[in-house]
């Protein structure tokens, strides 16, 4: 219930397609893609095969705005119950529990686009009637689901970014006291801050939040194109996976705290993109993804993979090339990845030198003591560079071009491309999953 541009193979953020799809087909037809999206994209059999694997929790992510209009704030729309419901029923039936993960904001509550704001700048912590709404939200989500006995609990904000740390805190306190006078019950897991990574400010507010854990998003640099050497899993590389791990549940284990890592896994290379080398990175990629899962096992570390499905990328299942949706937009796709539009697990290698010399404009003309903004270092000045002028900037003007794909569909034809996402149309992840399973047990 929170698309993202790598997962469905859009450019941007969910807000612009929609609105684009809707100036280009219309409201009716763009409601049926959205809704038969959202309706083949997690079925009975996603669950029969999820729970095959020995899994047991997922976590899923929502969109506020199924809940509420930014034009209409804080009147609940509760036609946004009609697929969280239904997933979490799903679950339930195959012993699968649930964590709701509120993945965006008013204003957005990060710095990226999968907090769907369309800039750069976290507009969340800047204005307090979009913390207002966060909070009357969460009020309306657990009256709605307290009570449930398969919602392991309440994950009210994924990866904020607040640059001045404190804000963070603030907000958590007040929205815990809001919960949990509707909800007493229900597990609450916070993220830290700067993308789930930094509990340095946190200070001694746990003692103030009952049955609370706290989330860790646990990403390795070595499960990403850009990462400085291929893994073999030395010893040193393994001790920077530890070591990296270690720092952001720091504060967790000083303080005896329940540490969750909501989310984490490598990115895999793509036959049509990768060619030959497929196999090989990905090999490696698993290889990363084993000596991540050893050290949660040596912790007793509960997880939750990041993702389950997509088109290819990151999911344990997959579209296959042959369906509706992506041969129809498979040079579009292709067109995308070139350009490096999105900034997941980006390969640039196609356009790294048309930005560098505006990377080294800046680093010439601004001094190095002010090259560094926050969230350095996790974005770095290249990294800033980049997210603004090819994730937002060129995304922007390819959003039109993915929504005209569907000029002169029929109802027909539209519910067969959203039907590309059903489970009978997907391939798994073989390598993935047998990791995965290997270590369910634990």
């Amino acid at each position: 219930m929170n698309m993202e541009n790598f997962i469905s193979g859009y450019p941007g953020c969910e807000f612009q397609i929609r609105e684009a799809l809707t100036a280009s087909i219309g409201q009716e037809k763009s409601d049926l893609f959205f809704d038969k999206f959202l309706e083949y994209f997690f079925q009975e059999s996603d669950a029969e095969f999820f729970k095959s694997l020995g899994l047991n929790a997922i976590r899923i992510a929502v969109n506020y705005r199924h809940f509420e209009d930014d034009m209409n704030p804080r009147v609940l729309k509760t036609e946004g119950f009609k697929h969280l419901d239904r997933v979490i029923d799903l679950c339930a039936k195959h012993g699968i529990y649930t964590i709701i993960d509120l993945h965006t904001a008013p204003g957005g509550q990060n710095t990226d686009w999968h907090a769907d704001h369309g800039g750069h700048i976290a507009n969340f912590w800047n204005h307090k009637d979009f913390q207002d709404r966060v909070v009357w939200l969460w009020e309306e989500l657990a009256k709605h689901y307290a009570g449930n006995p398969w919602i392991a609990g309440y994950n009210p904000l994924n990866e904020p970014t607040d640059s001045k740390h404190t804000r963070l805190v603030a907000f958590y306190k007040r929205l815990h006291k809001a919960i949990r006078a509707v909800d007493p019950h229900h597990a609450i897991f916070f993220d830290g801050n700067t993308f789930a990574s930094d509990f340095s400010h946190f200070g001694d507010a746990c003692k103030e939040w009952e049955n609370t854990a706290y989330s860790i998003h646990d990403y390795s640099v070595f499960g990403f194109p850009d990462a400085p050497e291929v893994y073999e899993a030395s010893e040193a590389q393994q001790r920077r996976l530890r070591r990296s791990y270690e720092k952001k549940r720091q504060w967790m284990d000083e303080n005896g705290l329940c540490v969750w890592n909501g989310e984490w896994g490598p990115v895999y290379a793509r036959r049509q993109y990768d060619g030959d080398e497929t196999d090989k990175i990905n090999e490696a990629r698993y290889k990363v993804l084993k000596d991540q899962l050893d050290i949660y096992k040596k912790d007793k570390l509960s997880w939750s993979i990041w993702l389950y499905k997509d088109i290819g990328f990151q999911g344990m299942v997959h579209l296959s090339l042959d369906t509706p949706y992506m041969k129809l937009f498979a040079d579009f796709l292709a067109k995308k990845h070139r350009l490096a539009v999105d900034a997941w697990g980006a390969d640039d290698t196609h356009v790294q030198e048309t930005y560098k010399p505006l990377q080294d404009l800046i680093k010439k003309e601004i001094p190095e003591q002010y090259q560094h903004l926050y969230p350095a270092p996790i974005w770095r000045l290249e990294s800033r560079i980049t997210r603004i002028s090819r994730n937002i900037l060129v995304a922007e003007f390819l959003v039109a071009e993915w929504a005209d794909h569907f000029q002169g569909k029929s109802d027909a034809e539209i519910d067969e491309i959203a039907a590309s996402f059903k489970f009978e149309h997907c391939l798994k992840r073989e390598g993935l999953n047998k990791v995965l399973t290997d270590h369910a047990q634990d």
